[in-house]
């Protein structure tokens, strides 16, 4: 019963304040409550801290958050990085500001200078604020898409990615060895500033940040043609994205730009939506809406922290069309390696498109298509950014797009994680473009499933909440590893990749490999005709993901093969529930 003892502690230490303490006298009667808050510590993982706001180990919270900090101020210390700062930014999600001044100060009480963004800022100016302050690291209060009563805290590292080997062990390490709170240092706000310990910055990084969006414009002169006439719909989602998306299409030219009012001012409740994800139909509902009464050519939807963007285009005939993440990412990576070639005559020779390993294996067509390099990463942007710091320290590769299948990718390097306010504006760049040719968005989609194949990729999820579900996901896994099918929906197993156990397995011959990538919990299966299968638990949710994809020879029939094949994952599921 060690989570009642903890219980208890929280409510004798007096460290935790009365509102912490009240707030855990009201689950006194409730001992599940008091487990699933207690039983163990909110884990600090590769992507930094997520979870449920409220009182408890298990929760987030300022004491959560502090200690969290203290243990990268000690990896800090240690690596000799205190001169250099660590930038913080924010959301808009409940008690985000709160959490930026509790790590602020705890920095500045080791020493550490904090640089804390004045109001609310997307995820990707924070990566990019880090290389440009020339910070050590970077600290962003967020949960992206996850329900409202979640908070996070991701670490980034000074190559502005989240971070990787060996810095995150090294800082879950030094988190995991303040056993105790008292080891935890804070400060006063006026006195940290006085020290110059605590630095409050805006504008000047917003310039900058913009000044380097625009960098990445290919064909303005599309834009000064046709961009007047353009209708865009756009939603913030309650979050981080509306200032920034609004100034840069403004900026270049885009003046129809509908904004969804319900949806434009920050609120951390997300009163207009269940789930503030691009990826759900119902952030788009209110969109369409707007988007059917103003004829709008394309729908835009960023997240919370602004680092995915949703993206619904309307056709010639006045139908609008989802673009799923490996669809609109597939779409800007054709075009932005496409014009780049067509505009320059030719594409560096060690020039890269890099995707994750559950990303469409569209993304290998296109490049190859492009005779370019393709790299595939694990799951999280992080690992693309990697790539681009490996091409930089090494001085060989060149960065030409990256992305991920749910609704993140990067053009340029100003940042090294996924950017939904460039992706922006280069959808609305190549929606002119396209426009100039007499194209529509789907159109180019269209030519581009004609050139390289009508490629179609989904995925089924199943949410297991608590200990319990976090149990059973781990079982889900365990069958899987053990007893690899042979046959998933009438396609053959041809390879079984084992992430954890970095092995490839030919089911023919029996020959195995390794997968030449670091240890994850994720299965994978290379199937007969082009078709695949990946297996892995949620990094930020209670999920375990089933992604797959298919080629068909049309898009009714890619349409068929898909549904058939997410049938018979569904059923492979619930068999093992």
């Amino acid at each position: 019963m060690e989570y009642r003892e903890n219980y208890e502690e929280w409510l004798s230490n007096p460290y935790f304040d009365e509102a912490t303490k009240e707030e855990l006298r009201g689950i006194a009667a409730d001992d599940n409550e008091i487990k699933e808050r207690f039983y163990r510590e909110l884990e600090f993982g590769t992507a930094g801290l997520r979870g449920i706001i409220g009182a408890g180990t298990n929760r987030m919270n300022v004491y959560t958050v502090r200690k969290a900090t203290q243990g990268l101020a000690n990896y800090i210390v240690k690596n000799n990085g205190q001169a250099k700062g660590v930038a913080i930014a924010y959301d808009s999600r409940r008690m985000s500001p709160e959490f930026a001044d509790v790590a602020a100060l705890c920095l500045a009480a080791n020493g550490i200078k904090a640089y804390v963004f004045e109001s609310l800022r997307p995820t990707p100016e924070l990566s990019f604020a880090v290389r440009k302050l020339g910070c050590i690291a970077g600290i962003n209060i967020t949960a992206s898409h996850n329900p409202p009563e979640y908070n996070g805290y991701k670490v980034y590292w000074e190559d502005g990615a989240q971070i990787t080997p060996p810095h995150d062990k090294g800082i879950m390490d030094e988190v995991k060895a303040v056993a105790d709170f008292n080891q935890v240092k804070t400060m006063d706000l006026d006195a940290a500033k006085e020290a110059g310990l605590y630095e409050v910055i805006g504008a000047a990084i917003d310039d900058a940040y913009i000044a380097e969006l625009k960098k990445q414009v290919i064909h303005q002169d599309s834009i000064d043609a046709v961009g007047r006439d353009l209708k865009i719909v756009y939603s913030p989602l309650h979050g981080t994205g509306n200032i920034p998306a609004r100034r840069i299409l403004k900026e270049l030219g885009f003046t129809n730009v509908y904004v969804v009012k319900e949806q434009e001012l920050p609120d951390g409740n997300f009163p207009t939506v269940s789930y503030p994800n691009p990826e759900a139909e119902e952030a788009f509902e209110l969109g369409l809406k707007l988007a059917k009464e103003v004829d709008a050519d394309l729908v835009l939807a960023t997240d919370p922290d602004a680092d995915r963007l949703g993206v619904r285009v309307k056709d010639k005939n006045g139908e609008y069309h989802t673009l799923t993440g490996n669809m609109s990412g597939c779409l800007l990576a054709d075009y932005e390696i496409g014009q780049r070639k067509a505009t320059k005559g030719e594409l560096p020779e060690d020039g890269y498109l890099i995707k994750t390993i559950v990303t469409s294996n569209l993304a290998d067509a296109i490049a190859k298509g492009y005779g370019v390099g393709l790299i595939e990463v694990l799951t999280g942007f992080k690992y693309i950014g990697q790539q681009i710091l490996g091409f930089e320290t090494t001085g060989k590769g060149e960065y030409l797009f990256g992305f991920e299948e749910s609704y993140g990718c990067l053009i340029g390097t100003h940042a090294r994680d996924k950017d939904a306010i460039v992706a922006t504006m280069a959808l609305c760049e190549a929606a002119a473009y396209y426009k100039t040719q007499g194209k529509t968005l789907w159109d180019a989609m269209v030519d581009m499933y004609d050139k390289y194949g009508y490629y179609k990729d989904d995925i089924q999820s199943i949410t297991l909440k608590g200990i319990e579900g976090l149990q059973k996901i781990q079982e889900i896994l365990e069958t899987l590893r053990k007893n690899p099918p042979m046959e998933v929906g009438g396609y053959k197993v041809l390879k079984a990749r084992d992430y954890q156990a970095d092995t490839i397995k030919d089911i023919a011959t029996g020959e195995v490999v390794p997968t030449g990538l670091p240890a994850s919990n994720v299965l994978y299966y290379e199937l007969t005709d082009d078709a695949w299968l990946c297996v892995r638990p949620s990094g930020t949710e209670p999920k375990v993901k089933f992604y797959y994809g298919i080629k068909g020879t049309s898009l009714e029939d890619a349409d068929a093969k898909s549904a058939k094949l997410g049938e018979e994952v569904l059923a492979m599921i619930h068999a093992m529930l």
